[in-house]
């Protein structure tokens, strides 16, 4: 696997706060969401 990149990022408290219930409805932890939402981003510009 590809070594992973550490990035500091800084979010208000209300983006996090939405970040951070929308990653408890997909189970996930807030940095794998935010990778997720990422991903497909990107995906989404490559088409």
């Amino acid at each position: 696997m590809a070594e992973k990149k550490q990035v500091p990022l800084r979010l208000s408290a209300q983006l996090y706060d939405a970040l951070a219930a929308w990653a408890e409805d997909d189970f996930r932890s807030v940095n794998g969401q935010i990778e997720y939402l990422l991903t497909e981003c990107v995906r989404q510009r490559k088409k």
